[in-house]
C-alpha cells in the first residue's frame, strides 16, 4: 500500500492547512454555528472556487476526475480545523450516488451545480430502529401511472435542513431488511408533503428528520434502476466512512498539538506538567494511535472506490474500528490532561472531543463494526 501522496495531492494538502488555518478561525466556526444556519455562504464559495466540490467527479461533468484519496486529503484538513460545512453530505454521499448510479441528464444537472457550490444536497436513508442495517427501509415508494408517491421517515439526515434536494431511499417491493426491492429517487425538499426538522447535534453539526407523506416525483427522478439500489447504498456509506475516517485522523492530530501545547504552559509545583514524565508517556500513546488511524484511514481511502465489494466492506469496517477505537483513547487522554479545563465551550479541545466521539458514532460505531469483520472471519473459515 503507498503511503505518499502524489505531487497534485501533496499540494491540495498544503494549500488546504493554509485556508483552515487562515481563513477558517475557531471564533468564525463558533459563529457559523451559532447562527443555526449550517453552512457559511462565503466559506463554502471559496471551496468551490478552490475546485475541492468537483474533485471526484467526471471531467464531462465539470469535475476534475479524482479518487477517494484525495476526499481524503480534504477531509483530513476539514477535521483538524472542525470544518462544520456540508461537504459529507453533499460532495460524498449525495454527489457520490449521482456520480455512480444517475444517468446523463441527472449528471448534468446535477453535479455541475454541486461543484459550483449553487446546489446542497443530502443523502436520507437512516430510518428509527434501522440502527445500523443498511437494509432497514421501510419507507416506500408506489407506482402512480408516470408517477411514484413517497411516504414514510428519515432520521438523522446530515445537513438535510440545508439541502435543496435528498435522495431517498424507498422500498418499492419486498419487505423491511429485504436487500433487494430498494429504490433511490431524488426529492426537493420543498416539495408538498416533504417535512423537514432541522436541529443541532452536540458537535455544532446540522441534521435534520425529514417525513414524507404520499410525496410525488417523476419517474424522471429515480436514480439508477428499480428494485436495484442497495448495492450503491452500501458503496455511499463505504466512502463515508472512508472520509470520516480521515477526518477523525485530523482531528486526532489537532487534539494532540492542542493538549502538547496545554501542558507546555500549565505549570504545576512551580513547573510545566510537561515535564513529567507519566504525561510524556501519556503523549507518546496518543500519537501512536493517531498514526495508527492515519494507516487505517489510508487503507480506507485506497479501497473506498474498488468494485469488488467483499473486499471493500472488508477493508472499510477494519479502519472503522480501529479508527474508532483511536480517535476515543484520544479524545478522552486529551480531554484528561487538559483537566477540567478540557470540557469547557471556550477550549478547542472540548468541541475536538465532541466530533471524534459523534464520528465513532456515524456510519456504525466501532464495535458495530468489528463485529462485521468477526463474522466475515467466520463466513470465510466455515
Amino acid at each position: 500500500m503507498n503511503f505518499d501522496l502524489t505531487e497534485e495531492q501533496q499540494m491540495l494538502n498544503d494549500s488546504l492547512r493554509r485556508f483552515v488555518t487562515n481563513e477558517y478561525s475557531f471564533d468564525k466556526r463558533s459563529r457559523v454555528i451559532q447562527s443555526g444556519k449550517g453552512t457559511d455562504p462565503a466559506t463554502w464559495a471559496a471551496l468551490a472556487e478552490m475546485g475541492l466540490l468537483a474533485f471526484t467527479f467526471p471531467e464531462d461533468f465539470d469535475g476534475l476526475g479524482g479518487n477517494a484519496v484525495d476526499t481524503m486529503v480534504v477531509m483530513e484538513n476539514f477535521g483538524r480545523g472542525l470544518v462544520v460545512e456540508p461537504y459529507l453530505a453533499t460532495v460524498v454521499l449525495a454527489g457520490g450516488l449521482v456520480r455512480d448510479s444517475g444517468n446523463d441528464a441527472q449528471k448534468g444537472d446535477i453535479l455541475p451545480a454541486i461543484a459550483t457550490g449553487e446546489r446542497l444536497m443530502g443523502f436520507a436513508h437512516s430510518e428509527p430502529g434501522a440502527r445500523y442495517h443498511l437494509a432497514h427501509v421501510q419507507t416506500t415508494a408506489r407506482k402512480d401511472g408516470d408517477h411514484f408517491l413517497i411516504s414514510g421517515q428519515k432520521t438523522a439526515v446530515l445537513h438535510g435542513g440545508q439541502a435543496k434536494q435528498l435522495i431517498v431511499s424507498a422500498r418499492t417491493s419486498g419487505t423491511a431488511n429485504d436487500q433487494h426491492g430498494l429504490s433511490l429517487f431524488i426529492v426537493d425538499t420543498d416539495s408538498k408533503g416533504v417535512k423537514v426538522d432541522d436541529y443541532a447535534t452536540h458537535d455544532g453539526h446540522r441534521i435534520a428528520d425529514v417525513s414524507f407523506s404520499n410525496v410525488t416525483v417523476s419517474a424522471d427522478n429515480l436514480l439508477g434502476e428499480i428494485d436495484q439500489a442497495f448495492p450503491a447504498i452500501e458503496k455511499a456509506i463505504d466512502l463515508g466512512i472512508a472520509a470520516v475516517c480521515a477526518e477523525a485522523v485530523g482531528a486526532m492530530e489537532a487534539m494532540n498539538a492542542a493538549t502538547l501545547d496545554y501542558i507546555k504552559t500549565r505549570k504545576q509545583f512551580g513547573v510545566p506538567i510537561g515535564k513529567f514524565q507519566v504525561l510524556q508517556h501519556r503523549m507518546a500513546d496518543m500519537f501512536i494511535q493517531t498514526e495508527q488511524a492515519r494507516s487505517m484511514a489510508i487503507l480506507a481511502a485506497t479501497e473506498a472506490d474498488s468494485d469488488d465489494r467483499n473486499r471493500r466492506r472488508e477493508a472499510l469496517s477494519m479502519a472503522k474500528t480501529l479508527v474508532g477505537q483511536g480517535a476515543r483513547y484520544v479524545a478522552q487522554e486529551g480531554v484528561q490532561l487538559h483537566g477540567g479545563m478540557g470540557v469547557t465551550e471556550e477550549m478547542f479541545a472540548a468541541h475536538l472531543f465532541k466530533r471524534l466521539t459523534l464520528i465513532n458514532l456515524l456510519f456504525g460505531d466501532a464495535e458495530h463494526h468489528l463485529a462485521e469483520v468477526s463474522d466475515g472471519l467466520l463466513a470465510k473459515s466455515a
